[in-house]
């Protein structure tokens, strides 16, 4: 009985593997599954990892697919296999999940109004794409791209449209400053509504560059949208963030 448990288990997980986001290579979403069982001691420092026959049977992939997502958690220095012996975790995963996404304006603003960002050539751009629920386009705007980053590391690749005749108050100030702090105290924007939505992605050719990952690493895709009260969308950010960096922390119930 415990071995059909065991074995109706394993079919579930992978049946559940293979759903997942058919654009991120099977090799990377097997190391995410094992990097997380590290992370979570399930595989403890010295402990021998489940073996390359075992894990190409649990998630149906092929053996090379099982020795590429070994081989990747190797260079991140998390395993070492021994011919003969098998594979063991030498370290712990880090966590650097410091950047804590907001939930409301302020907690928005804030942490960003005295970020320099590093400001990169910005070809000209189509009217940005509008969402049902986003409101009415802006007559004109202006395309920025920028990199923030912490300690010297790039954290944030950012993509904004600017309504132009915002932007034409404060040139200077969005050439030098993140542009939502900049549009947040500009005299007469009259906004009215910023909403933000953010889903998981993988990091394409342009995201991987700019912030020094891996092609189809885990990113957090944040998409914010500013109007005013007539209706009018303002600003358009798409802000792309290493999935490894963000929290996302929601109080649904306050203590008294």
């Amino acid at each position: 009985m415990g071995k059909d448990r065991r074995m109706a288990s394993s079919a579930r997980k992978a049946t559940a593997f293979q759903t997942a986001d058919s654009r991120v290579p099977r090799y990377l979403q097997v190391a995410s599954v094992l990097r997380r069982r590290i992370r979570d001691a399930q595989w403890a420092v010295g402990d021998r990892i489940a073996t390359l026959e075992e894990l190409e049977k649990e998630f149906n992939v092929a053996r090379v697919t099982v020795r590429q997502a070994i081989e990747l958690l190797q260079s991140e220095g998390l395993v070492k296999s021994y011919q003969g012996r098998g594979t063991f975790v030498t370290k712990t995963v880090e966590s650097d999940r410091w950047m804590q996404l907001a939930t409301d304006w302020e907690s928005l603003i804030a942490p960003i109004r005295d970020h320099v960002p590093q400001v990169l050539p910005s070809e000209p751009r189509p009217v940005p794409r509008l969402e049902e629920d986003d409101g009415t386009p802006a007559p004109a705007y202006v395309f920025l791209r920028s990199i923030q980053k912490r300690a010297g590391k790039p954290y944030a690749y950012a993509r904004v449209h600017i309504a132009k005749h915002l932007y034409a108050k404060a040139s200077k100030q969005f050439s030098s400053r993140v542009a939502l702090a900049v549009l947040s105290e500009i005299k007469g924007a009259a906004i009215a509504r910023a909403h933000q939505t953010v889903v998981v992605g993988a990091a394409d050719i342009e995201a991987a560059r700019h912030l020094g990952i891996s092609l189809n690493s885990p990113t957090a895709e944040a998409r914010c949208v500013v109007s005013d009260k007539d209706g009018m969308v303002l600003y358009i950010g798409e802000i792309t963030y290493p999935g490894d960096y963000v929290r996302l922390n929601i109080e649904l119930i306050a203590q008294d």
